[in-house]
């Protein structure tokens, strides 16, 4: 990936900050967009120590205007964008029917709209030289929880946003996946699956593999997708979950 350059949102930690991470030692240069300027600043810094070449962008996914800024920064800097993770996203538990309207439309302007703007601009700068565009679905994309209805129809909309996004724009030269993240190590998705003393354990017996992934996983997932090895695969959702979907859930 020398001389390529990628965008991740939601880089301030956890599966952004890993894919990030990778895609630098794979020679690109990176784009760092977060609401959190201390996280975001610390993946760049870390990009940077290991000699790789980086910026970082403060942007909420959720705000055109700062989408348009953020694509727009990566092309002024680095004259081009050849690949893009769109992780930024929020993980709530509401029922339906405890669900507030103020609730509902936070996790949809960041999980689902945020996506649509951000590959709204992407595929604008991407449309003269082709790129490929990821979105983080979660593999509540593919199944829903109960307790998280409102956060599971976000997910089934960035999927259902990918694979019609990949359909129209495969002419162009642009591919567009989408991947789905089981249970993962991070800061945000750990409390939703230690919700008590017995919540790991619970979490780890649902996944065939008894463990809870790594953000280097699916970061390792992501980077492939964009690369050339992965070159006829497009409108894909790429479960990454230790085969948790493959049975009952």
């Amino acid at each position: 990936m020398e001389g390529k350059v990628a965008l991740v949102t939601g880089g301030s930690s956890g599966m952004g900050r890993a894919t990030a991470l990778a895609f630098a030692r794979k020679g690109a240069k990176t784009v760092v967009a977060d609401v959190s300027v201390e996280g975001g600043q610390e993946t760049v810094h870390l990009i940077q120590e290991a000699g790789g070449n980086a910026i970082f962008v403060k942007a909420d996914v959720s705000n055109m205007n700062e989408v348009e800024e953020l694509v727009s920064s990566a092309a002024k800097t680095y004259s081009r964008l050849d690949y893009a993770f769109n992780n930024a996203g929020i993980v709530r538990a509401a029922t339906i029917t405890d669900c507030t309207e103020d609730e509902w439309s936070r996790i949809m302007d960041i999980n689902l709209k945020g996506v649509w703007l951000c590959m709204k601009y992407e595929i604008l700068a991407m449309q003269g030289g082709g790129g490929v565009i990821i979105n983080n679905a979660s593999t509540e994309g593919i199944h829903s929880q109960p307790r998280r209805p409102i956060y599971s129809a976000s997910k089934h909309g960035v999927i259902g946003l990918t694979k019609a996004a990949a359909i129209a724009y495969a002419g162009v030269g642009i591919r567009v996946n989408a991947v789905c993240p089981g249970p993962i190590r991070t800061a945000q998705t750990e409390p939703v699956w230690r919700r008590d003393a017995q919540g790991e354990a619970k979490a780890i017996s649902r996944v065939p593999l008894r463990r809870i992934g790594a953000p280097e996983e699916v970061a390792e997932a992501v980077v492939w997708l964009c690369s050339d090895a992965a070159s006829y695969i497009t409108g894909h959702a790429l479960v990454v979950d230790g085969g948790s979907t493959a049975g009952q859930y």
